[in-house]
Parts: structure tokens; sequence; C-alpha cells
């Protein structure tokens, strides 16, 4: 029986995670990604090779990119985004020719993610990543004072919103801001005009134009990928909703059905994020990945629990809202028809034990990972042998 293969992120020398930790995790495969060259420039042949055997002398293998960003002037296409496009092009084959050949990505405007908190307190000590619809809204409306955001609520979250206005400290407002603005990719500081300023462009767009961009954006990189064996894997949205006024174009299965159908090409696949996708209270993520299936070359597992406003907090990689033993076993399956495996990586986990102590990066601390791992190895096991 194929195996899935078992991956990790590593954001390169820098991370607090060592790859001695990785191995001691049980990893085979490192997800990374070269995070100190500015977006939209091209990835030198030279850093590449450098990264790549950093990991290889761990004992490792760089098994996926994750990710080469998509410069906004891609994104909104703007008059020089034919640059960035040749510039990503030649990023691609320079991967390609060093044996690398699956690249995470995503199309989310301005923002890569969105948590309102990065230490949610759990039962038992440990800390999560959360989103709050209340938080966010009054982020919104009263810090940053968003022109028609009132109209992007219902009536209960508008009223919990205000109650917030009058609750909220000084220290309050700068935590909840700097948290939401960490999910923007700038090599420079961001500002609440920056963001204003990037809201605006994206209401000319929509959520049309911007679906045009991303299929114009995978034609022009078609040939290249193609031609150097490159498999593209468009991350979900995080939270798969529309906020701040930013559109989203990969949050359900309508969403995914457009973007295959779009560029019915190979290299045109999917990361199948059940954390993303089971954020959203209509999708149904079964469903989706039988609609995604043949186009996954990548996958994040991790869980999610809801309540009724959409509020979600990540939850045990094994205990929330999704079905993470019937995704597990259609992952399998599906691993079962390839020549390849599938890689995934069990993505975030909770900041646990000596971890508490230590900083890292959101989402990323190291023990709440590999109890993910382990937990995701032993399903994985558990199906193959049933």
């Amino acid at each position: 029986m194929n195996r899935l293969e078992q991956t990790w992120r590593w954001y390169g020398p820098n991370d607090p995670v060592s790859l001695q930790d990785v191995k001691q995790a049980g990893a085979t495969g490192i997800v990374s990604a070269l995070h100190h060259i500015p977006h939209g420039e091209i990835w030198p042949l030279g850093d590449i090779k450098e990264r790549k055997a950093i990991i290889e002398a761990a004992g490792l293998t760089w098994s996926v990119v994750e990710s080469v960003p998509v410069h906004e002037a891609i994104k909104t296409k703007s008059e020089n985004a034919g640059l960035y496009i040749e510039n990503y092009k030649q990023s691609l084959r320079n991967l390609a020719e060093c044996g690398i050949h699956t690249v995470c990505y995503n199309f989310m405007p301005v923002l890569d993610w969105t948590r309102t908190h990065l230490d949610y307190g759990m039962t038992d000590g440990s800390k999560a990543l959360y989103f709050n619809w209340f938080d966010l809204a009054f982020f919104d409306l009263y810090v940053l004072k968003r022109a028609g955001a009132e109209q992007d609520y219902p009536q209960a979250v508008l009223e919990e919103a205000l109650a917030k206005s009058h609750q909220y400290t000084k220290a309050d407002i700068d935590k909840l801001s700097e948290n939401i603005l960490m999910g923007i990719p700038s090599e420079k500081g961001i500002t609440l005009e920056d963001l204003t300023q990037s809201i605006h462009v994206y209401q000319h767009i929509g959520k049309d134009g911007l679906r045009d961009n991303l299929l114009w954006f995978l034609s022009q990189i078609a040939e290249t990928c193609e031609q150097n064996q490159i498999r593209m894997t468009i991350h979900p949205d995080d939270p798969p909703y529309p906020i701040l006024g930013l559109p989203r174009i990969a949050s359900d299965k309508d969403d995914f059905e457009f973007i295959i159908k779009g560029v019915d090409q190979t290299f045109n696949g999917v990361c199948f994020c059940t954390g993303s996708l089971g954020a959203g209270v209509s999708n149904n993520v079964l469903d989706i990945f039988n609609v995604v299936k043949d186009r996954i070359y990548f996958a994040h597992l991790r869980n999610v629990k809801k309540d009724v406003f959409g509020n979600f907090y990540e939850a045990d990689h094994l205990d929330g809202d999704v079905d993470m033993y019937h995704v597990m076993k259609l992952l399998t399956a599906e691993n079962q028809k390839r020549e390849k495996a599938i890689p995934f990586r069990p993505d975030h986990g909770h900041q646990m034990l000596d971890d508490l102590n230590k900083v890292t990066n959101p989402g990323y601390s190291a023990i709440g990972r590999l109890r993910g791992l382990a937990e995701l190895r032993g399903l994985e096991l558990g199906i193959l042998g049933s």
C-alpha cells in the first residue's frame, strides 16, 4: 500500500524549529520558501540550490515550495503585471532545474490569511489561532473605518462590534490591529492607510474581475509549467469569506470547479486545505474533495471548530468539525492511484508544553504539529490496515 508523503513547513535557517526537530517528528519532506527574496523578484538559481543543499544535508527532501508569492500587480493585472509574470516563470524554471516541481500559491488579495487572536486559550492550557467576526467587524468599522462596512455584517454582529467599541482599551485595539495586519505579506511595515488603499483598488475589480485575473495568470504560466513538469497548487482562501471588502475566489465548491475548468490542464492543481475549507459554514469538505481529487497535488490537514456565527478556532487535528477520518480515507484512496505520493503536512498546531515559553511563527510551533503529525500518521495507517 502506498503511503502519503509526510512533510513539514520550515521557514528556513532562522526558523526556531530546526531541521533536526523535523526529523525527530518523523517527517521526511520539507515545505519551504525563499522568504528573503522580495515579492515579484526572480528566485536566483544559487539561492534555491543553497536552500536545497541545507535541507538535504539534514537527510530530508525539499518536496514542496510554499510559496512563490503572486505579486499584487498580477492579482490586479496592473500595467507592470507582465514583468512580474516573466519573473514568476523564470522562478519556476529555476525550481524545476533543481528538481522541485510542486508549488503552492494563493490568490487572496492583500491578506494571505486572517486571524483576530493568535493565542486563544484552550481548556487544556494550550493556545490556538482564532477568528472572530465580532472583532473583525469592530476593526473594520471603528479602526479601519472602511466606507460602507456596516453593509457587510448581520445586525447581531454590528451590535456586538458596537459594544466592543466601548469596552476595548488602546492595548486591545493595538493587538487586534497587529494580528490582522500580520496576514499581509510584505517586506515593509504596513499601515492602515496602505490597507485602505489596497481595498479601494479591489472594489473596482470585484469577484468576477479577480477570477478573470487568476485565469489570466494561469494561462500565462501554463506553457512554462507544462514544459517543466511544474504542478501549481492553489491554496483556499483563509478564511473562506470576503473580508474587509476584499473579494474571495477560492472558497467553495463552485470556486474550485471554476478554477479547474477555467484552465483545464494538468498543471493547474489544488492544495487541499481542510482547515480553510472547513471554516466555511456552508462547505461540505468531502464534496469539495471529490470535485478536485484528480488535481490534488498537496494537502494541508488541520481542523476547526465553528459556532453559529462562523467564528472558529483551530481544534486538535482529529477533533473538530472536519470529518478527518473520511478526509484521510479519501486521500489515501486517491494516493493509491498515484505513481508519486501526495505530500501532506500537519497544518498548524497548538502552542503547548515547552513551546508556551518560546517565540515561534503563529501556528507553527513544534510540539503541537508533532502531535498532529503523529495522529494523522496513525489515522492513515489504521485506514490502510483496515
